[in-house]
Parts: C-alpha cells; structure tokens; sequence
C-alpha cells in the first residue's frame, strides 16, 4: 500500500430517500475521523463513449492513502451505518481508484 492518495467513486440509485438520509447524517463525521475529503456528486452524469452507468447518483471522495480509505470501509460504525444505504439504494458499485504517485 503506497502513501498516494485514493479516491473512492460508487454509482447508485436511491429508491428509499428516508433510509438514504439516515446514512446522509452519519457519513460526513465518519468520513472526516478517516481524513476523507468528499469531492462532489451529481444525479445526471454524461458519459462520452463506453457503457454508462446506471442512472443515479454517482458520488466521489477521496483520502490520502489507500490505509486511510481501507480503515474507512472496514470501521465498525460506517459498516452499522451503511445498513441504511445497503437498505435505501441500488448500489451498482463502491470502488477505489489509485492516484498517481508523485513524480520526482
């Protein structure tokens, strides 16, 4: 695991907004106890050219290491937390993407 930062990308549809919203609530303090920095979302996304996305919400954040993002995941209270989004959406993916090292 390499000290870069990484940046979590997930798509979804939210088909319960109550239950969404519970995990709307929680997710920005845990979020920050893991050094994470939300980025954006936006719910009518444009894809040039391949196979889009399902239609929804695609959400972006990132952390400064790929231990930061993997703490994040793995911590109890985001895991109780995300019942709420496991419960209020169709989740087609959570992913993380590398970033670049730096160049030297």
């Amino acid at each position: 695991m390499s000290d870069t930062p990484v940046y979590v990308v997930a798509n979804f549809i939210v088909h319960d907004a109550a239950a969404y919203r519970e995990y709307e609530k929680g997710f920005f303090s845990i979020l920050k106890r893991h050094e994470g920095t939300f980025l954006t979302y936006d719910d009518n996304t444009t894809t040039f050219e391949g196979a889009s996305p399902r239609e929804g919400r695609m959400v972006m954040f990132m952390f400064p290491t790929e231990n930061h993002a993997t703490a994040w995941y793995d911590d109890a209270d985001y895991q109780a937390l995300s019942e709420h989004r496991r419960a209020g959406t169709d989740l087609q993916f959570l992913t993380m993407v590398h970033g670049l090292p730096p160049r030297g």
